[in-house]
């Protein structure tokens, strides 16, 4: 008779006092993990943690699952956190799926307890100044790990992750040979680490091969001495030899450089330009040395001899051919571009270059100033942009010691790019069109606006060559089919919009050997909803602006639309950027340090 008693009163227990308090208990406790991490760590900006808000929506950088009432993602990039991780923190939030605390101060050893939160899968711990060992224990459903670009030392752990989708541990101090679980990883995910070996990087080195060869005494030394003695021989006649080669190599140039001509006039190209600077004008014939064709409007006054005898050099090598900086006798600089693979006849060609020179006078073009035709050689001379390319402020900022390029310039730049490609679409209908946007092709004016290059000649080439070379930036459609249109070059636009947010170039890499174009990736991150994740570290310094970067995120999905008429023509592109720029206040601060962080 007592047990019914007991069920009675258990149940009377469980009705009256309800599940809810156990579950606020739990976020109670992700609250107060939360707060002593913040609390132990100082931050450069206002975060807005604090018992007395609600954790779920007001905290900045904290989402919550409302089924489990649980934080389950904290996204932290660029807010200025200084000093170590304190343990028992992080590690008591097992809910968690995202962790990223990219791009801060952080420093000291990792703490066990973080990478092994069982129900975490994406932790960017990325730019920050981490050292030590990296933990042994990860959890198993861990799909992104990025620990790039920090001082990690020692081996990396044998990580048996079956989810792990995306490694980078590139920019540390490991050592030693890379893990077997981690070798289906690009060697883009272990570089910068310079004691690193093994798969897929170089082989590791047999320690035995690495001990000092010992020599025996006594009568082995004789011979030795007899080998070095014949070495020396050798190499002394083999030196006397190359020094008289050299002497003569420097003779015939002088006796060359005193014609007043230059020796590039008489030869020929015989490697598609990949000898001396001056190699764009080895295919030129002496009897058609004066046959280039100016523009209208060209206030130039040199002739094709002058541009070879030019101090030329290198800018760089691209889908339809190789560019040249020429700087002339009276000290004028141009952009020399000789086209490879030109399949099109000298009157298709010439009627290709009216049809350039007419369409190209628009301020957010690159002017072309003249154009050489030859069987061997042809040649387009534009005008030269000190300023640079997109992809050079984009991608060399740092190595080149220039400021990376911040949210306003990256947005007249786009704008300009759009209305120079918009001014090519509106010219002789459907026919004309761009057919090779890319970053190298986009370039800045002293007033950092767009302009755009290199459009029209994609009917003169060869067309399968040249998308080779261009990887991730064509539409589907153009691939499949082999021919560009004006939807294929809103396609383009709309990856260099994506390049422009995200900072990194159209192609990316998986954890696998395969490539994931840009588009892809932006709408896999878009689609799990931590849209922060998408844009360019450079671009947090601007959290003010991150609604204008969610706007041109939306413009450029829209532009890489799969279905070809689904997407935006470009003066329809250039009038929602316009809206963009229409919106942005004209007084707002160039740094975040004066404002809250609004989204991680």
């Amino acid at each position: 008779m007592k047990l019914p008693a007991v069920v009675s009163t258990v149940l009377f227990l469980f009705f009256a006092f309800p599940i809810s308090p156990l579950l606020a208990a739990d976020l109670n406790s992700d609250r107060e993990a939360l707060l002593e991490f913040i609390s132990s760590v100082p931050h450069a900006r206002k975060l807005n943690w604090n018992s007395s808000s609600p954790i779920c929506s007001s905290w900045v950088g904290v989402t919550c699952d409302v089924s489990s009432n649980r934080v389950i993602s904290v996204r932290l990039p660029g807010v200025g956190l200084y000093g170590p991780i304190p343990e028992n923190t992080f590690g008591k939030l097992d809910g968690l799926r995202v962790l990223s605390l990219r791009s801060n101060y952080l420093n000291g050893t990792l703490p066990s307890d973080v990478p092994s939160i069982p129900s975490l899968r994406y932790l960017f711990l990325q730019h920050n100044n981490f050292s030590g060992t990296v933990p042994t224990s990860f959890s198993p459903q861990l799909k992104v790990l990025d620990i790039s670009s920090n001082s990690f030392t020692g081996g990396i752990p044998d990580l048996e992750l079956p989810s792990l989708k995306l490694l980078n541990v590139s920019h540390n101090n490991f050592t030693g040979s890379i893990p077997s679980s981690l070798r289906k990883f690009p060697d883009s995910s272990f570089l910068g680490n310079s004691l690193l070996c093994g798969e897929p990087l170089k082989e590791c080195s047999n320690e035995s091969q690495q001990q000092p060869v010992t020599v025996p005494h006594s009568e082995t030394v004789r011979p030795k001495k007899k080998i070095q003695a014949g070495t020396i021989i050798a190499l002394s006649i083999a030196g006397s030899v190359v020094i008289v080669l050299l002497g003569l190599v420097i003779c015939i140039c002088c006796i060359k450089k005193k014609d007043g001509k230059s020796v590039i006039l008489k030869s020929k190209a015989t490697n598609g330009g990949n000898v001396t600077s001056k190699d764009f004008g080895s295919g030129v014939q002496e009897p058609e040395k004066n046959k280039l064709f100016f523009f209208d409007g060209c206030s130039y006054n040199f002739d094709l001899e002058d541009l070879l005898r030019a101090s030329a050099e290198v800018l760089g090598k691209g889908s339809y051919g190789t560019a040249y900086k020429a700087i002339l006798d009276d000290g004028t600089t141009l952009v020399v571009k000789r086209l490879r693979e030109v399949v099109a006849g000298k009157k298709e060609f010439e009627q290709q270059m009216e049809l350039v020179g007419r369409v190209g006078r628009h301020p957010n073009v690159v002017p072309i100033r003249a154009y050489y035709y030859s069987k061997d050689e042809k040649l387009l001379v534009y005008e030269y942009m000190a300023e640079g390319s997109l992809f050079a402020r984009l991608h060399g900022a740092k190595s080149a010691g220039r400021a990376p390029l911040d949210w306003d310039t990256r947005l007249k730049v786009a704008l300009g790019a759009a209305k120079g490609i918009a001014h090519v679409h509106s010219e002789s209908g459907a026919k004309c069109l761009h057919g090779n946007i890319k970053s190298t092709n986009i370039f800045l004016t002293q007033d950092n606006e767009g302009s755009v290059s290199d459009f029209g000649l994609t009917p003169l080439m060869n067309f399968t060559a040249a998308i080779s070379r261009t990887i991730g930036y064509h539409s589907p459609e153009a691939i499949e089919s082999r021919k560009v249109t004006q939807k294929s070059d809103v396609y383009s636009f709309g990856v260099l919009l994506l390049e422009i947010l995200t900072g990194k170039a159209p192609l990316q890499y998986t954890g696998y050997d395969d490539a994931v174009d840009l588009p892809r990736w932006v709408r896999s991150v878009v689609r799990e909803e931590w849209t922060a994740e998408v844009f360019d570290v450079e671009l947090l310094r601007f959290q003010n602006a991150e609604e204008e970067m969610v706007q041109m995120l939306q413009i450029g999905l829209a532009c890489v639309s799969k279905v070809p008429d689904t997407r935006p023509n470009m003066e329809e592109v250039v009038r929602m950027i316009e809206e963009i720029r229409g919106s942005e206040a004209k007084d707002r601060p160039s740094s975040e340090a004066e404002s809250n962080v609004q989204t991680p």
